[in-house]
């Protein structure tokens, strides 16, 4: 019988942070990196759907058109 090697994986995983190389602490690096950066989606229909500006904002109103 022959003994099969696993081959190891590589612990540290490639991660683009856009910081170039990180020495000291990589975790902090990697929560103030751009990768955890919060995105925000406005919802287009129910509750917060709302919008307070001017839906034909390039418009003039129809009694002065008229």
């Amino acid at each position: 019988m022959t003994k099969k090697s696993k081959a190891k994986t590589a612990s540290n995983s490639a991660v683009d942070t856009g910081r170039g190389v990180i020495n000291h602490n990589a975790l902090a690096a990697l929560v103030t990196s751009k990768l955890f950066k919060p995105q925000v989606v406005k919802a287009k229909k129910g509750k917060g759907s709302f919008k307070r500006s001017n839906k034909h904002s390039g418009q003039e109103s129809y009694l002065i058109a008229a």
